[in-house]
């Protein structure tokens, strides 16, 4: 009996070492290498696709917690300008807001390109201890801070240029909205929305 145990033992061992060998280390398989090929990036913590978003001056998904509560980007209400029914006014309003937030991510997301290059740079040289490296990730993290304000403080101007019907508007068509058939925003035809809706 004790030999049966002993080969019923080794057997599973040996599966188990061949499964891991054809799986890769740790029995993890692809789990094992979730950063292959970043190492070819310019900047290993930031993608092609962040770059872009930075040096134009994109929200980057900074600006969620106002975006989600109801408070309205401006980039995103000029698009919409139309389907909201933003007036001739509002969309000069919301054009200021636009711009100067524009200018300003763009010159503070460099800043932020800028860091994390230093902190890649200072990595790939090997000539780096704690002090530096602490000096170089708080510069970044100041530079995200900032770039983050601009962002959500320009959600904060929004409210007060819209009205609640428009900002509903706006919430439905950036689908935030789960159902818009339960209630028709004021300002609204009650038979135009629920058809434009597709509602019953």
């Amino acid at each position: 009996m004790k030999k049966i145990t002993v080969f019923i033992a080794m057997a599973s061992l040996f599966g188990a070492v061949a499964a891991q060998s054809q799986t890769g280390h740790n029995g993890h398989g692809d789990k094992d290498a979730p950063y292959a090929g970043l190492q070819e990036r310019e900047i290993k913590s930031l993608s092609e696709s962040d770059l872009e978003e930075l040096r134009r001056g994109g929200g980057w998904g900074l600006a969620l917690p106002a975006e989600l509560n109801g408070m309205p980007g401006p980039a995103h209400l000029l698009e919409l300008r139309d389907e909201i029914g933003l007036s001739v006014g509002q969309v000069a309003e919301i054009e200021v807001i636009f711009d100067a937030m524009q200018v300003e991510a763009r010159e503070v997301g460099n800043r932020l390109i800028a860091a994390e290059e230093a902190i890649e740079a200072a990595f790939r040289s090997g000539e780096l201890d704690s002090a530096r490296l602490r000096q170089l990730i708080d510069t970044a993290a100041a530079a995200r801070a900032d770039l983050r304000f601009i962002h959500l403080s320009r959600h904060l101007m929004t409210p007060s240029i819209l009205t609640e019907a428009q900002i509903d508007s706006y919430n439905r068509l950036r689908g935030y909205t789960s159902n818009p058939c339960a209630t028709v925003p004021d300002g609204h035809d009650p038979a135009m929305w629920r058809q434009h809706n597709n509602c019953d």
